[in-house]
């Protein structure tokens, strides 16, 4: 059984996590530069969901997993969050490998358009919602 992490519409959540994913300690000096650069939609997201502030699920900013740099993981879901600004479409190629790479390692890959974030939040977020409610929830049954 899992144990719950949380409830997202009254629908258990259960946790759902990879063991140590691969981390290259030399991607480690390029995190401050791309903190620095605040990309809106990220700041945005970054905005409303950190400090536990969404279903009290921790959210990290910026994370390494293998030789990538994701720009949010949930790690109790094994869940990772890109949001695709113009950047991603002269690089549709290079997401699909890393989605890819990342789906190998066991997890979950939630893309949002830059754009949605910037203008309409509150969809992203219920999109969000029902994203981890069909891959994460759990038959009430299988509470701890």
């Amino acid at each position: 059984m899992k144990e719950i992490l949380t409830y997202i519409n009254e629908v258990p959540i259960g946790r759902d996590f990879v063991q140590n994913p691969p981390y290259n300690p030399l991607l480690k000096i390029f995190l401050k530069e791309k903190r620095k650069a605040k990309i809106l939609g990220e700041v945005i997201f970054w905005k409303k969901v950190r400090a536990k502030s969404f279903y009290a699920i921790d959210f990290d900013r910026q994370r390494i997993i293998g030789n990538y740099i994701v720009d949010f993981y949930v790690k109790t879901l094994g869940l990772v969050i890109e949001i695709d600004g113009a950047s991603h479409d002269e690089n549709q190629i290079s997401d699909g490998a890393r989605q890819e790479y990342l789906e190998s390692l066991g997890l979950l890959v939630f893309r949002i358009n830059d754009f949605d974030v910037r203008n309409n939040l509150d969809l992203v977020m219920k999109e969000l919602e029902e994203f981890i409610i069909v891959h994460y929830g759990t038959t009430p049954s299988s509470k701890i």
